[in-house]
């Protein structure tokens, strides 16, 4: 039995992470981590981590970037492992997660779908095929209440794609100011947002007289509480470490 402690309990994710777990037989939350502590079920809900009643085996986050340090604060002292499932991170925020995994288990992916990160390999499968000679275009849209732009789930595909092309490319995001030729060393990124688009997102590789696109699409916010309840029951036993979904895969 893995004791989870969710951090953003009182948001959307935090709700539906708690649906999913109590459907579950391997994992329970026993407390949750919230500015808004009103109890929605039978775990208590406190504002700061220190708060918590009991430890837990793992912390999921799925709350706001601000959250981070207080979390790895208490993780690094009570050695909880800890999940790391929101986006907007800064890169000095980054670099505070993977120093941290030196010394506790920490789970760190821009997209807890099993799906998207099955999308990232296909993505970098299909670069290491076409190499340069198609052009490389990532299209992603959102629901109207998401705050950064690209997404995380955007960055980490270019990422991932760039590194297999030897990092030879540069990013452009969108293209309203720039008024020339497209360059070969481009990868192109676009944000959409409107309505409630749970998560969609398209990797376009564009070639002479063809065109090949893979797709992601999310019906709903189960697939992301889900795989970040799976990296939690994955992660308990681990020893300190960096760990991703391509360990899951």
């Amino acid at each position: 039995m893995t004791n989870i402690a969710i951090c953003g309990a009182n948001g959307k994710m935090g709700k539906t992470i708690y649906n999913c777990v109590k459907n579950r037989e391997n994992c329970k939350v026993v407390a949750g981590i919230d500015l808004y502590t009103e109890q929605y079920a039978d775990f208590p809900i406190v504002s700061g981590p220190f708060e918590l009643p009991v430890k837990p085996d793992v912390i999921i986050d799925f709350s706001n970037p601000a959250s981070l340090d207080g979390l790895l604060e208490y993780c690094l002292a009570t050695g909880t492992p800890i999940v790391v499932a929101s986006t907007g991170y800064s890169d000095e925020q980054i670099q505070k997660i993977k120093n941290a995994s030196q010394q506790i288990p920490v789970f760190f992916t821009f997209n807890m779908s099993l799906g998207i990160n099955l999308l990232v390999e296909l993505a970098k499968k299909a670069a290491s095929v076409l190499g340069n000679q198609f052009d490389v275009e990532i299209v992603e849209k959102h629901h109207n209440q998401k705050i950064d732009a690209p997404s995380g789930t955007a960055i980490m595909l270019a990422n991932a794609i760039n590194e297999t092309l030897d990092n030879s490319k540069h990013y452009v995001y969108d293209r309203h100011s720039r008024r020339q030729k497209r360059e070969k060393s481009e990868i192109g990124m676009h944000a959409i947002r409107g309505g409630t688009i749970v998560g969609e997102h398209d990797v376009i590789f564009a070639g002479n007289d063809e065109v090949i696109t893979l797709s992601h699409s999310a019906a709903s916010k189960t697939v992301f509480a889900e795989g970040s309840i799976n990296a939690a029951v994955f992660l308990k036993d681990q020893p300190a470490g960096l760990y991703d979904m391509s360990m899951l895969i």
